[in-house]
């Protein structure tokens, strides 16, 4: 009785917890302990108070499961119009994990191999007096430019189709010509351009349209319903709108268009789909064991230089056991997903607040679990 009781007052808090302040919506039969989904939920209403984030959704997965899914805020501040457990956020880099997961499937089908040279899938791409390989691009060695760190040379072409960059081959005309920035396999730098080329590989060397091949690879065997390209042109219902702060005002962001970057910023979904994500990386079933620990193990340059990337993933040593994540940031969006594979858990964050720091959210949450 005594048992029963503590439950039923942990349980009345909670509730009182989620009615008042920012809305929240837990997952039902959620498996977190009502004590620690408490905790939790504090220290996240604390953080939203100290940032100011407009909106916010939350997943925590333990047991290699989603355990608990809870979203905060507004999706609109204009229209008052809540976060809900529908409301699509944009994943912007944290697409870069689903390029690399759909490119080691292909390297499981003995369709893609990690040192062939990227030419061998996408002739189109200039030689650059270089050899590019598969692996430099999922570990960001490939010296393909990002958006600062050189100069950014466009292809001018007339397109004759609407949306051309829709094919992520006729995306490559956004950089394909610029230099790179470092010879191959010398230097860790980290390129969105880089990923958008590995999506082109992943194209050409899976026969089929990048987006089809996620759609029906990952998305599909995971059951991950609602993640799909963030086109402009396609009416996606629940669009989460994005704000910055100007002069420590916050205002609306831009809504620029993502789709010519698809495998490295373009996807969108809702918060169960993220946390789903992260849970089916977890649960190892869409690749080889092979495939995960070569995608979870650090690489090196050509000097021999360890670097804290490994193939599609930041890769961090812990007390805790191996840390796997990755963070997005882009208009309308910030988005972080960490997991640790040997425990099974891990938790990611999505809001459409420019200026908040995911980092600060998940690591506040970790504390919040122990």
């Amino acid at each position: 009785m005594r048992g029963a009781l503590q439950f039923a007052v942990c349980l009345h808090l909670i509730l009182l917890c989620l009615a008042g302040g920012a809305a929240a919506q837990r997952t039902k039969g959620t498996k977190l302990d009502p004590r620690i989904a408490a905790q939790v939920d504090e220290v996240i209403r604390a953080k939203i108070d100290e940032t100011g984030a407009v909106g916010l959704a939350v997943g925590i997965i333990q047991d290699r499961r989603v355990a608990l899914v809870e979203t905060y805020g507004l999706a609109n501040r204009e229209t008052n119009k809540p976060v809900t457990r529908n409301t699509m956020f944009r994943w912007a880099s944290c697409s870069k994990p689903v390029t690399a997961l759909a490119a080691m499937q292909l390297v499981d089908q003995g369709r893609l191999n990690l040192d062939d040279d990227i030419r061998k899938y996408v002739p189109e791409f200039p030689q650059h007096d270089a050899t590019i390989t598969v692996r430099q691009l999922l570990c960001h060695q490939g010296g393909i430019v990002h958006y600062s760190n050189g100069k950014v040379i466009p292809t001018l072409v007339d397109y004759e189709k609407a949306h051309p960059f829709a094919d992520v081959v006729v995306a490559l005309d956004r950089f394909k010509a610029s230099p790179l920035v470092a010879v191959p396999g010398t230097k860790y730098s980290y390129s969105t351009y880089g990923y958008i080329l590995l999506s082109a590989v992943v194209q050409r060397a899976g026969n089929e349209p990048f987006a089809e091949q996620v759609s029906k690879r990952i998305a599909g065997p995971a059951k991950l319903k609602s993640l799909q390209p963030d086109y402009q042109w396609i009416n996606i219902p629940h669009r989460a709108e994005g704000y910055r702060k100007k002069d420590d005002m916050i205002v609306p962001s831009v809504d620029e268009d993502v789709s010519w970057k698809l495998g490295g910023g373009g996807f969108i979904s809702n918060i169960d789909d993220f946390a789903g994500f992260a849970a089916t990386l977890l649960q190892g079933n869409l690749l080889s064991p092979t495939a995960y620990e070569a995608m979870w193990t650090r690489q090196h340059t050509t000097d021999g230089k360890e670097t804290e990337y490994g193939l599609g993933f930041n890769i961090t040593p812990q007390r805790a056991g191996l840390r796997v994540s990755h963070n997005g940031s882009q208009e309308k969006t910030r988005t972080r997903l960490v997991i640790y594979p040997e425990k099974g858990s891990g938790v990611v964050l999505m809001t459409n607040s420019e200026w908040v720091e995911p980092e600060d959210f998940t690591t506040a949450i970790f504390k919040a679990l122990k």
